[in-house]
């Protein structure tokens, strides 16, 4: 039986499957930095969802020299299977149907020179830097440096084994097993067992050092370009006091640790990945520009990186949260109290068009600032609506009970409506829907 042709997701219906669930990735990755080439062997651990004998995976610009599979408990060990390249997806044909629920694995060799995808939301993925790599894939630049099932939903473990030249520190997700230098080369083993979507894995190589940084109430650490540690941990010197902040607001912190990276060259914004965020040189500074940044980064490992959207349409419960957490961290540090920093992006959302609803912004309007600004504010009419002390409750077990889970707008209001019993569904549901679904903006809350 052929598989579905149905879209995963109508924001990007060219990425990702229905069919296949992958739940583990096994990357071995040769980089040649002078060159530019990057050579593979990707391990993909699935599950069907569907009876299938024929799936499409993502794979951007880069070329499938052989396809291996085992299914279920076959004989034989791996068996070559057929097949075909078109545009970025990778199609794979089984050697026999594959049913609802059966386990099975790809091994798939790949090569070439990576580069970032041109899509609708600019240059993502794989991206050389001045002496160094930088991967930054939200929402579907993963499949430039492996073959994926690109989509939030689709969170998996991971295991990273990345050869490079010696000279260089390499970074990628989860926590560093091994290094071990050969010759002119260096191979670094990290190993990610909370499960992750395919777009906030990454790899950032460059002329870097690790240091500790600061206090907290978890481990984190710099990434940072030789002999500017001092000017780095400058720039970051409030981040242990914002990971204190965060883990008050919104319960414990998700993952082992926390790195910032500080690339070499400017950015234009950071980019968060899960358990670290990249920063450019030029977000070093004690502005509170800067300092928003780095506070908003941080808080995607709770809103993003552990809850998941399970679709892209639901974004604004990464991104307006993220925003929100800035205003929490404006008034924790003794700046502007949230109430002023709502203030303000309302006024300034009044001056912009209302044409958008940011609980649904189409993919046109993902990344949108009014989705930012206005999920934020979403989030500060339910704090005062419920007072602090119900909202912070409520937030608290919204991040526990959802840990390293998928999320949606119909779950969250499920959740506050079950967690705040004196706010009365019909007024939940018409504060809601005013914020998120009607593009008029609605009066300032309180």
């Amino acid at each position: 039986m052929p598989s579905t042709t149905s879209v995963l997701d109508p924001y990007t219906p060219s990425s990702g499957t229905p069919d296949v669930d992958v739940h583990r990735y096994e990357l071995e990755l040769d980089y040649r930095m002078e060159s530019n080439r990057l050579d593979g062997e990707a391990l993909l651990r699935c599950r069907a969802r569907v009876p299938v004998t024929r799936l499409e995976l993502d794979l951007t610009g880069l070329t499938v020299g052989k396809v291996r599979a085992v299914l279920g408990a076959q004989q034989g060990g791996k068996k070559s299977v057929r097949f075909a390249q078109r545009r970025d997806r990778l199609v794979v044909t089984l050697p026999r149907a594959v049913g609802a629920g059966e386990e099975f694995s790809l091994r798939i060799r790949y090569g070439g020179h990576p580069g970032p995808a041109d899509g609708p939301w600019g240059e993502i993925g794989w991206e050389e830097l001045t002496d160094g790599v930088l991967v930054a894939g939200q929402p579907t630049g993963a499949s430039t440096w492996f073959p994926c099932n690109d989509h939030p939903s689709q969170k998996a473990t991971y295991r990273f084994e990345i050869s490079t030249d010696a000279e260089y520190y390499v970074l990628a997700n989860g926590r560093l097993e091994s290094r071990a230098r050969h010759a002119s080369r260096c191979t670094w083993v990290y190993r990610l067992d909370d499960p992750m979507p395919s777009y906030l894995a990454t790899v950032q190589i460059g002329d870097y050092r690790r240091t500790p940084l600061g206090d907290g109430p978890v481990p984190q650490y710099l990434v940072h370009p030789v002999g500017r540690a001092e000017e780095c941990a400058e720039g970051f010197r409030a981040q242990g006091q914002m990971m204190t902040a965060f883990v008050e607001a919104f319960g414990p912190y998700p993952f082992e640790d926390y790195t910032a990276v500080v690339a070499e060259d400017d950015l234009e914004i950071p980019l968060e990945a899960l358990g670290c965020s990249v920063f450019g040189r030029n977000h070093l500074s004690g502005s509170w520009e800067n300092q928003r940044l780095i506070a908003h980064e941080l808080s995607h490992q709770w809103f993003g990186n552990s809850l998941t959207a399970s679709g892209w349409e639901h974004i604004w419960l990464h991104e307006g949260f993220a925003c929100y957490a800035e205003w929490l961290w404006s008034e924790a540090s003794g700046g502007w109290s949230a109430k002023r920093r709502a203030q303000l992006a309302w006024a300034r959302l009044k001056l912009a068009p209302q044409d958008i609803e940011v609980g649904r912004p189409g993919p046109e309007g993902m990344f949108d600032d009014r989705v930012y600004k206005r999920g934020a504010l979403t989030v500060h009419a339910l704090r005062t609506a419920v007072g602090d002390d119900a909202f912070f409750t409520m937030l608290r077990s919204w991040t526990g009970r959802h840990r390293h889970g998928l999320v949606s707008t119909e779950l969250f209001e499920a959740h506050v409506a079950g967690t705040c019993p004196d706010l009365p569904g019909d007024d939940l549901r018409a504060l809601l829907h005013d914020w998120l679904f009607s593009t008029a903006l609605p009066g300032f809350p309180g």
